[in-house]
């Protein structure tokens, strides 16, 4: 069966054969402890997940998009019979910049994928107090003063931005901001704090933007004194 076919056909879970023999090859990052809550003259009747992987990475695990798709709707049978389910392809122009999961995102219209594409009012002649973090030009103005980030400083101030009132640990920093590092370049946990020491430093009067969540890590709250920018393309927490 081609993998247009089984793509674009919706189906019922609970028609599916219950089997734990194939798992998508996909990693899902870790979530908010809390999603906003839904209005009140609404209610949830679904989800969506978003997979970013192309033919060519699918191949080299071993699978097809075909696959894929295939085994979560097996696993969500045996999870759940009633529900049902249907998948598209996301087509984007060959050579699309960005993760793949954000290209996804963008090109399957999801809502809040969109909307950073908007035109964002102009804000270069202001020059506002509090601290600015312009995650579509990887820079950080402070009281509309560029402040001297090293790339890594800024890595870390926007991966706590992104995953705001998540309590992050020391270990996840390492993995994320690190990844693919040799165990030797790799920090260690606690060369984690002196990061932060240095980030907070440059932040000046708004250092306690970064907060320390003792025995655990860091967080990111939303704070008067904050503004973000976004851009096309621009990573976004994840979900679930």
């Amino acid at each position: 069966m081609s993998i247009s076919a089984v793509l674009d056909r919706p189906s019922t879970a609970a028609a599916r054969p219950a089997a734990r023999d194939a798992a998508p090859h996909a990693t899902a990052a870790s979530a908010p402890a809390a999603r906003p809550a839904a209005p009140a003259t609404t209610a949830p009747r679904g989800f969506a997940l978003y997979v970013g992987i192309d033919e060519a990475k699918a191949a080299a695990a071993g699978v097809s998009l075909g696959t894929l798709v295939e085994a979560l709707r097996r696993t969500l049978g045996e999870l759940a019979p009633a529900a049902e389910t249907y998948a598209t392809v996301a087509l984007a122009p060959v050579g699309s910049g960005g993760r793949d999961v954000d290209v996804v995102r963008l090109a399957l219209h999801e809502p809040s994928a969109i909307a950073r594409t908007k035109d964002e009012p102009a804000e270069e002649d202001r020059a506002p107090g509090g601290v600015v973090v312009d995650i579509s030009r990887k820079r950080v103005l402070i009281d509309g003063e560029s402040a001297a980030f090293t790339f890594k400083e800024f890595e870390l101030l926007q991966y706590l931005v992104l995953r705001e009132g998540r309590t992050i640990e020391r270990t996840e920093l390492v993995a994320s901001l690190w990844e693919g590092s040799t165990d030797e370049d790799a920090p260690g946990e606690r060369t984690i704090d002196v990061h932060v020491r240095r980030l907070r430093a440059k932040l000046g009067v708004y250092e306690d933007i970064v907060r320390t969540v003792r025995g655990v890590g860091y967080r990111f709250d939303r704070h008067a004194d904050v503004s973000i920018r976004y851009g096309h393309g621009t990573p976004s927490p994840d979900r679930f």
